[in-house]
């Protein structure tokens, strides 16, 4: 699935802030978040790296049946809205009118 930058940013942003530290370009927390909310190119490079390894999980309330939350490997796209593709949209009941869906980021691949 698509996620736009704002919402990948808020998802994974203490995945970022921690490879900010592991590769010394930030010595804390706080500067790790003055770089994320001052959208520095290297921000990106770091989300692109952390997503690659996290599936995120799309929820469209209400959950009636086992298809109404599915498992996605994310990538990054421009706008505001979630990507879907066609063929995910039955097992959503989704129609593009204004349909919220909720995403969720296990913190493990175990979990």
């Amino acid at each position: 699935c698509g996620l736009p930058r704002e919402i990948a940013i808020e998802l994974f942003q203490t995945f970022v802030i921690r490879g900010l530290i592991r590769q010394h370009l930030a010595s804390n927390i706080g500067v790790a978040k003055n770089k994320i909310r001052e959208k520095e190119p290297i921000v990106w490079q770091i989300l692109q790296e952390v997503m690659q390894g996290h599936p995120v999980l799309l929820n469209r309330a209400p959950t009636l049946h086992r298809l109404g939350i599915q498992a996605f490997q994310p990538i990054l796209v421009e706008g505001r809205a979630i990507c879907l593709h066609p063929l995910v949209c039955k097992g959503f009941n989704a129609d593009f009118d204004g349909d919220q869906m909720a995403v969720h980021v296990p913190l493990s691949l175990e979990a």
